[in-house]
């Protein structure tokens, strides 16, 4: 036991053991001056239709601060939360400004099913874009990861919930606070590292040469052909006449030879960007009312050209107490947005990114003359070069850096979120408050390609137009009572609430334009396509929650909510999801007391059950028909087979933990375990395509996540002038599938069996190259006549075995939190983390071909390639002749372990002393780094990618680099 006395004393103690004994009295101040106090964390949490006391609540909840959220320079919330939560998973795979976080809470919950969270903003579930919220309006989030906590929501937070809360005015003087910073991005993560030109003219004449070789060729014979049809193969001479073939028959580069021009694509199609915001808001309150008003401006341009990102937005919540027994509230807030997103997630030729890639330096951006100087057109101007010589491989007739300033990728959208309640106080303790709330997103796509450059001449241009309208509304009405008697203390709640969503699309496309410059399908003259469609969903529920402690020390909490959602048949429609929990606040009871080590320890533990409705269909149980044009006649085809039986998918959670404080405070954590299992699974059937339906949607398997979250946070250093805090939070994960219809389901890449988890990789086994010839190997199992498993290898990838090769889910995620601050200095890190898990580069299978992609990038490992000279290596040697071996294997699995400083921030706060005379409270200046640095073992990819493990040619992240200044009024 560490002695009372010690702790208490003004000893000086060294730095590293005051971080763990938590004791630093650095000027020997009072001990009052180094404690955290009781109600430091005794914190009042957000959770399901109301607050609790973190210390006393039953259920697991994580919070986090505004100030962690303001700090960062993120357009999108959900970016804001890597690291930040035990338990919580999000993925930022796009780096596309305005893209939003992939989140999974304890795991993934469903194979078909959505396994997305809720989220509730001000109390009510809300279905606008989570781009529409400012981080600026932001107060708090709370992260409801149990049964007990987020059954309340029912089938709705099935998969966890994400609480929002928004600022709210402050009972006194009006303040008025301003923010403004400008930022500069540019990429998080190196790109690959490709070979120059000199490498790649000297490779490609080796993979000819290889390609030409054979029993009626010799050596000498197919060198001097490579040489001769090198210029030709590659469609261009970087060299100039005077090399006419720049590589000679021993295939070095000749004498003298230098490149002309060296123009490196990523210089026009990517660009260190701008990111510019200014946010300003008003509040202020008294004794029976309150008010807060904001304003927000956002341009957050992206590292790819023509990308970017630009809202306003704006936010009024008005709180007031009418009556006595009348509380009243209004929340309002509106947000118009334009998101430009050129193509970059996909292998299409017209994606930014990867064009930027795999066109090699040598194919100029500019037409050139012979000599290398540009070509210019009439008045003076370059001409854009699309590269009709170049190879099919290097993106023959396309160039991004031409078409993309004249085109659209545009997605506008308005988000209208509205709230507003009313709280009748019948009784100090008995309150009944109804809500409602509405969310209307209103979204168009504008897409064109211009009729002057690239494919869209081709057509004369093209244009597609898309419109959505998202309206959906929530009504609730919750009766509470509140008592104590005595020792006792009870919080009963019970209610009814009403969702209606519903969904309608429009669509159209032209072609042919008359004239350049005009985006609009009037302007164009030939109709292609028009299609349209709307969806409705509704859910119909019953609440009830109730709470009991005895003298705050034991509690015990009950809940039960029935939803009927009408995408279920009328026999199956309702689903009855239910929570208990149970905690004890061991440090209130004597004998912890005594002790003299505990400040806080607290048990809890709960178990529940919730389901999950959300399949891709909002008609889940109905047959569906598509719609076709036959030679002018309509025609009805069946698409979708009717499923009455299907039911809900159930969640049964069970969570358990351990929340202590010691050290007058000075550490705190909390270590929970818990098992999610999911049964009755709404899973996509396949069936054969013989059949006319690709499949049908069933209740079959279970899947099962378990797992530890640790969080720790401390304060090693606090004196009247310095404070440091240290904050640590990882989790593990076990994804299991534990029943399934059939032995074993593949799905592309993936495996799903029993066993294993929803991300297994079942992809050949990469064995190396055959040392004696240079040629690719993959692992082969068969059986033989005795029916033994033999292992053997093969060089033709269409013979090869597929295996599993381990999961694309991490085994332990978190976070390093590190704050200082020094008088008026602060300064903070946030360091998130994954360990394990796999990842499938197919974007660096691109850049490994054996040469028969003539005129794509290579990497610069296929230096290492295989040659006589060098016959042990792991890259085949190089051929013309496909020998693909950069089709799917293991090859190109890599390591999903990597460590990233998310945040890294820098404040300077003037004394007040300053501005005291014009009435300012506060000016901060600052500096704030976003994805400063990044460790991780294969250079050029980005590790973060989707929750599937396989890369898919996506916008990378960015560095943000911000500086700004902050004033309150």
């Amino acid at each position: 036991m560490i002695n009372k006395n010690l702790i208490n004393s003004k000893i000086w103690i060294p730095p590293v053991a005051a971080f763990f004994l938590g004791v630093a009295n650095v000027k020997g101040q009072e001990a009052k001056k180094d404690t955290i106090h009781e109600k430091d964390i005794d914190e009042v949490v957000i959770v399901a239709y109301g607050k609790a006391k973190k210390t006393s609540y039953t259920g697991s909840v994580a919070t986090i601060s505004s100030e962690k959220i303001n700090s960062r320079p993120v357009t999108n919330i959900t970016k804001a939360l890597e690291g930040q939560v035990p338990g919580l998973q999000a993925v930022s795979s796009s780096g596309q400004p305005g893209s939003t976080a992939s989140i999974r809470i304890r795991g993934i919950g469903s194979i078909s099913a959505s396994s997305n969270p809720l989220f509730v903003v001000d109390g009510i579930p809300f279905d606008g874009n989570i781009n529409s919220i400012s981080p600026n309006d932001i107060e708090s989030i709370s992260v409801l990861k149990d049964a007990t906590a987020s059954s309340l929501y029912g089938s709705r937070g099935a998969n966890g919930v994400i609480i929002v809360t928004t600022k709210s005015g402050k009972k006194g003087e009006a303040r008025v606070n301003f923010n403004i910073s400008q930022g500069f991005s540019s990429r998080a993560v190196k790109d690959y590292e490709q070979v120059t030109t000199d490498q790649y003219y000297e490779l490609y004449w080796e993979a000819l040469r290889n390609g030409y070789k054979s029993g009626q060729i010799s050596s000498q014979q197919a060198a001097q052909m490579a040489t001769d049809n090198l210029v030709n193969a590659l469609g261009i001479n970087p060299y100039g006449a005077k090399y006419s073939n720049p590589v000679g028959t021993n295939g070095k580069l000749l004498p003298g030879a230098t490149t002309l021009w060296n123009d490196n694509w990523k210089d026009v199609l990517q660009r260190t960007a701008s990111r510019n915001q200014v946010d300003l808001d008003f509040s202020g309150g008294n004794e029976k009312s309150n008010y807060y008003f904001s304003l927000g401006y956002l341009d957050d341009k992206g590292v790819a050209i023509e990308s970017g990102f630009r809202k306003y937005s704006t936010r009024l919540k008005i709180n007031s107490e009418i009556k006595k027994w009348l509380n009243v509230g209004a929340n309002l807030a509106y947000t118009n947005s334009l998101q430009e997103a050129p193509p970059s997630s996909d292998s299409r030729t017209d994606n930014v990114i990867n064009a930027a890639r795999i066109i090699p330096s040598f194919y100029p951006y500019y037409e050139r003359n012979a000599d290398g100087s540009y070509k210019l057109d009439s008045n003076g101007n370059y001409i854009y070069d699309f590269g009709k010589y170049r190879p099919t491989s290097a993106l023959q007739n396309e160039n991004p850096a031409a078409t993309l300033p004249l085109d659209k990728n545009e997605n506008r959208e308005d988000n209208f979120s509205g709230k507003g309640f009313a709280e009748f106080i019948f009784l100090p303790e008995l309150k009944f408050k109804t809500s409602f709330s509405v969310d209307l997103v209103n979204y168009n796509g504008h897409y064109y390609t211009n009729p002057l450059l690239g494919e869209g001449a081709e057509i004369g241009g093209s244009v597609t137009k898309t419109n959505s309208r998202t309206l959906s509304y929530t009504t609730s009405n919750i009766l509470t009572y509140d008592k104590k008697f005595g020792r006792h203390h009870i919080n009963i709640l019970g209610g009814q609430e009403f969702y209606h969503y519903e969904y309608q699309t429009i669509s159209g496309n032209r072609s042919q334009f008359s004239l350049p410059y005009y985006y609009e399908p009037d302007a164009a003259a030939l109709l292609g396509g028009f299609s349209g469609n709307s969806d409705k969903l509704g859910l119909l529920s019953f609440l009830g929650k109730a709470e009991y402690d005895y003298q705050n020390k034991y509690f015990v909490s009950g809940s039960v909510r029935a939803d009927g959602s009408s995408r279920f048949s009328p026999e199956n429609r309702w689903g009855t999801f239910w929570s208990v929990g149970g905690s004890w606040r061991a440090s209130n009871e004597d004998f912890i007391k005594n002790l003299n080590f505990f400040n806080q320890l607290t048990l809890r533990a709960s178990y529940g059950g919730q389901g999950n409705d959300k399949l891709s269909t909002y008609y889940a149980y109905q047959s569906l028909f598509a719609f076709y044009n036959n030679l002018g006649e309509g025609g009805t085809v069946a698409s979708k087979l009717p499923t009455p039986d299907l039911k809900w998918e159930t969640n049964l959670n069970f969570n358990a933990g351990l929340e202590f404080s010691i050290l007058n405070n000075r550490i705190k954590g909390n270590i929970e375990y818990f098992r999610r299992q999911s049964k009755d699974l709404l899973f996509d059937m396949p069936l054969a395509p013989s059949l006319g339906f690709s499949g049908f949607q069933a209740n079959i398997g279970e899947l099962k996540n378990t797992g530890f979250e640790f969080s720790l946070f401390t304060t090693p250093i606090k004196t009247e002038d310095f404070e440091w805090n240290v904050d640590v939070n990882l989790s593990t994960l076990k994804n299991e599938i534990t029943k399934l219809p059939k032995g074993s389901i593949v799905s592309g890449t993936k495996l799903l069996q029993v066993g294993g988890t929803v991300y297994d990789f079942f992809i050949p086994e990469w064995i190396g190259v055959d040392p004696s010839n240079g040629k690719p190997l993959w692992k082969t199992i068969t059986t033989d006549a005795n029916g033994n498993t033999v292992e053997g290898t093969t060089s033709e990838y269409a013979k090869a075995t597929k295996t599993l090769q381990g999961s694309s889910l991490p085994k332990v995620i978190g976070g390093i939190t590190t704050s200082l601050a020094y008088k008026n200095f602060d300064f903070s890190t946030l360091v998130s983390f994954a360990i394990g898990g796999k990842i499938l580069d197919t974007d660096y299978m691109m850049l490994m071909h054996n040469g028969s992609s003539a005129g794509r990038a290579w990497s610069a490992e296929i230096l290492n390639r295989w040659t006589p000279e060098n016959p042990y290596t792991d890259v085949p040697a190089l051929s013309t002749t496909t020998n693909n071996w950069t089709s799917t294997s293991s090859r190109f699995l890599y390591s999903g372990t990597y460590a990233r400083v998310k945040n890294v921030s820098l404040g300077y706060t003037l004394p007040s002393d300053y501005f005291e005379k014009i009435g300012l409270k506060k000016f901060r200046v600052y500096v704030q780094a976003e994805n400063l640095l990044t460790f991780y073992k294969h250079k050029g990819m980005d590790p973060e990618q989707t929750l599937d493990g396989t890369t898919y040619y996506r916008y990378p992240a960015m560095r943000t680099i911000t500086f700004g200044l902050q004033a309150t009024l």
